[in-house]
């Protein structure tokens, strides 16, 4: 099964984080797609002369195109806030399952915890289109395991 990694990752430990959890993953058997692994990278030969908008854009359809291929989308919500690239990954892949009727797993990852909104831990419009929010990576892995 095939699995779309969505997550903050801008910061050493945010990647790290994402890798490390990523092999786990990998090692239940499914086809990871981490965008700071697998999508375009910054510093590769063909990237370094080429316009930033031109740039985003590919960013933007590679992550598109691999969101609405995929059987399980993760979203990391760990966080002072969600990420924004993320958030909106999570309004395409729910968008696409609805829209398409696929049946696309939604789950988020939310070990954060922190209170965030009108004494909730996720904005509604976060938490509304996931079908499971877990607390853990111990509960994310036998999540993960269950689904056929």
């Amino acid at each position: 099964m095939k699995l779309y990694f969505a997550a903050p990752l801008f910061s050493e430990s945010e990647r790290n984080f994402n890798a490390k959890l990523a092999q786990k993953i990998e090692a239940l058997g499914y086809e990871v797609f981490l965008p700071q692994r697998d999508g375009i990278i910054e510093d590769s030969p063909l990237q370094k002369n080429q316009d930033i908008s031109d740039k985003n854009r590919k960013i933007f359809l590679m992550d598109r195109d691999r969101i609405f291929k995929t059987d399980i989308f993760l979203f990391v919500l760990d966080g002072r806030v969600p990420d924004e690239g993320a958030s909106v990954a999570l309004g395409m892949a729910y968008t696409y399952k609805f829209l398409k009727e696929k049946n696309i797993h939604i789950i988020g990852l939310h070990s954060d915890m922190r209170a965030s909104f009108l004494d909730s831990r996720l904005n509604p419009m976060l938490s509304s289109p996931m079908d499971k929010v877990l607390d853990s990576q111990e509960e994310l892995l036998d999540y993960l395991e269950r689904i056929e």
